[in-house]
């Protein structure tokens, strides 16, 4: 819940948030033919958050306004190892984060902003309170419950007419350590410390009270920022993103959409010597709006496509495979094209 006001040409505002997560169970099981004939881990998960924030809005004039915020979070983690005892425990870590902005508009269809800002991520909770390896026996090290960031951009708003708006900006992130979950492992590790430089283009058409569009680019560029021998590339990391929609309505509450998404080749291991070849999807949604209800048609992968949702790299073992198994990209394809009907109420 958050409140706020304003006091001159400055408007204040502070709230208060909390969220908690019960997992009866979360685990790691070895299969054969998709059933599992043993556990590797099993855990309960419980795992507490309180935010708390205050943000003061202050204009100058009509061309100049800041914004500063102050934020702080606590987080607890209680994990119960149901497979192996010694992986139980409780963490918990606070982190106190500061945001700022400075908008200055030179010229009436022209918006431009800077922003810098402090902030983080959160581990794996089983990762707060592991002690041993559960595959193969040896000692682990805890991760930290959360990992500082920071970053920045600067960015403008183009107004090229009622109708027609665009926004570009360049930004940066650095994280103090990427997060990385070892499936077969069923363990978390903090790994490398990153950094993050990209470049994000968009393009927003309002043809009409029933008609809009928009496509949106972004060009990131990650990397580990220690050195490294196996190389600075982010299993992972996506260099290249592109999204667009349409979406059409009528005064009756009749509503189609569009959308694709595309994302560019990315590499899957730190030297960049493997990738994945990217993906390409179109969903498709229409129905009708009246009063509180609505009823909708989905379809999902219109093009019924076999491309990746995602990929890793990483041995594995087939009969007849040497012991220490292959390394070979292991995917996920796209769900096949379907369709789904919902109906939704609102009060």
């Amino acid at each position: 819940m958050s409140q706020q006001w304003s006091q001159g040409r400055s408007r204040w505002r502070i709230g208060i948030e909390g969220r908690y997560d019960d997992i009866g169970r979360v685990g790691l099981f070895r299969t054969k033919q998709r059933q599992p004939v043993s556990t590797v881990r099993e855990d309960a998960v419980k795992e507490g958050s309180l935010g708390l924030f205050a943000s003061n809005e202050h204009t100058f004039s009509d061309k100049v306004r800041t914004y500063l915020g102050l934020r702080y979070d606590y987080f607890d983690f209680r994990v119960d190892a149901k497979s192996l005892l010694e992986n139980s425990g409780k963490a918990n870590d606070d982190k106190l984060s500061l945001k700022g902005s400075v908008i200055f508009k030179p010229l009436t269809p022209l918006e431009v902003y800077l922003s810098l800002g402090q902030g983080y991520h959160s581990n794996d909770a089983r990762g707060t309170t592991i002690r041993i390896d559960p595959v193969s026996g040896d000692p682990a090290d805890t991760v930290d419950p959360l990992v500082a960031s920071k970053g920045g951009e600067l960015g403008a708003r183009l107004f090229l007419s009622d109708k027609l708006q665009a926004t570009v900006a360049a930004w940066t992130l650095r994280l103090d350590s990427e997060l990385l979950f070892v499936g077969d492992a069923g363990n978390t590790e903090a790994s490398r410390p990153s950094q993050r430089d990209g470049l994000e283009l968009g393009l927003y058409y309002f043809g009409s009270k029933n008609l809009s569009a928009e496509v949106e680019a972004s060009f990131t560029r990650s990397t580990f920022s220690d050195e490294d021998p196996t190389g600075n590339n982010i299993p992972g990391s996506i260099p290249l993103v592109i999204s667009g929609g349409i979406t059409a309505n009528t005064d009756s509450g009749w509503l189609a959409t569009a959308r694709l998404r595309y994302f560019g080749k990315y590499p899957l291991i730190e030297d960049g010597g493997v990738k994945s070849d990217g993906s390409f999807l179109v969903n498709l949604r229409a129905g009708r709006e009246w009063g509180p209800f609505g009823v909708f048609l989905d379809v999902f992968d219109l093009l019924d496509s076999s491309d990746h949702d995602v990929d890793y790299f990483y041995a594995s073992r087939l009969p007849g495979d040497p012991a220490e198994g292959v390394e070979d990209i292991h995917y996920h394809v796209f769900q096949p094209r379907s369709v789904r009907a919902s109906l939704r109420y609102s009060f």
